[in-house]
């Protein structure tokens, strides 16, 4: 199980998933994926958890992603990681017709100001706006902008720019402010369970951690299962995969016409809320079981 020093203390679903694996009979290490004295070639398997320090180490991780699939099998896959660790998968999602966040990328080299205007002459109707870098975790570097204050968020673009990010705006969908989002967690391809999500960008600028005291359980409706298992089959389908993807988290939110549309793709190393889900560690543990059989 991967994590890192930093990031094991605010990991919340690795003592239940320990416990779960235990009790499937399948022996369990928690590894720093930077420590270098660990000999990753020990391993049937290697499971990325919470090594969330990636985000300011990108090509350091993904380093290690490489090294490690020489030695044992990464879960989920390499290939995965590079892919969905970069919000550009939203682009990819959309064109294989799985409803998303609109949403507009701005590149090193392009004038925020400009490419700020065009987005908002696209999306008349927001009122609201949310600039963020394609590569982040934990709401890290993310604001929430009203149309006003379009010059602020303009600045702030480039501000990401300067620092070597790409950066994605979307429009801030109002339903997030009263539903929340919804938070689906599937394994080996099956829905196991979802959380409610409230908002964490607030309008005075406030950008509040992801804690447990955010999340609720809830029963995912039909139609958000609909896409979010569209989502799910389209990256595999981009990806190439012969196999669902062992474990992933749909993050998603319903737009203006109340149909739910996919806010983000978590297929790394996602937070999985399993003490919202009765059963849900034991069900992933058996899905690892069982991929290890199969592999």
């Amino acid at each position: 199980m991967v994590t890192d020093a930093e990031s094991l203390p605010l990991d919340f679903d690795m003592p239940l998933l320990l416990d779960a694996c235990r009790a499937t009979g399948l022996p369990v290490e928690v590894c720093a994926w930077d420590d270098p004295a660990v000999d990753w070639s020990r391993f049937d398997a290697v499971l990325l958890r919470s090594p969330w320090s990636y985000v300011e180490r990108l090509p350091q991780f993904l380093a290690w992603c490489e090294r490690v699939t020489e030695l044992a099998p990464l879960f989920n896959p390499l290939p995965v990681v590079r892919w969905s660790l970069d919000k550009h998968y939203l682009a990819d999602l959309a064109a294989r017709g799985v409803p998303v966040v609109p949403s507009t990328f701005v590149e090193p080299g392009t004038d925020p100001l400009a490419a700020l205007g065009e987005f908002l002459a696209a999306h008349p109707g927001a009122g609201e706006l949310v600039v963020k870098p394609t590569v982040g975790a934990y709401s890290k570097d993310v604001q929430r902008f009203t149309r006003a204050l379009a010059a602020e968020a303009g600045q702030y673009i480039g501000r990401l720019l300067d620092k070597g990010c790409q950066v994605i705006v979307q429009p801030y969908l109002a339903s997030i402010d009263r539903d929340g989002e919804t938070d689906m967690i599937y394994f080996d391809g099956a829905y196991s369970h979802a959380i409610r999500k409230s908002a964490l960008l607030l309008a005075d600028g406030t950008v509040n951690a992801p804690t447990q005291d955010v999340r609720r359980a809830r029963e995912a409706d039909q139609d958000e299962r609909a896409v979010a298992l569209a989502a799910l089959e389209a990256a595999a389908a981009h990806l190439g995969l012969a196999q669902p993807l062992l474990y992933g988290r749909v993050d998603l939110i319903r737009g203006d016409d109340g149909r739910p549309v996919v806010l983000e793709l978590e297929l790394c190393e996602p937070s999985l809320s399993l003490a919202f889900a009765d059963g849900g560690a034991l069900r992933f543990a058996r899905a690892l079981a069982e991929r290890l059989v199969l592999s």
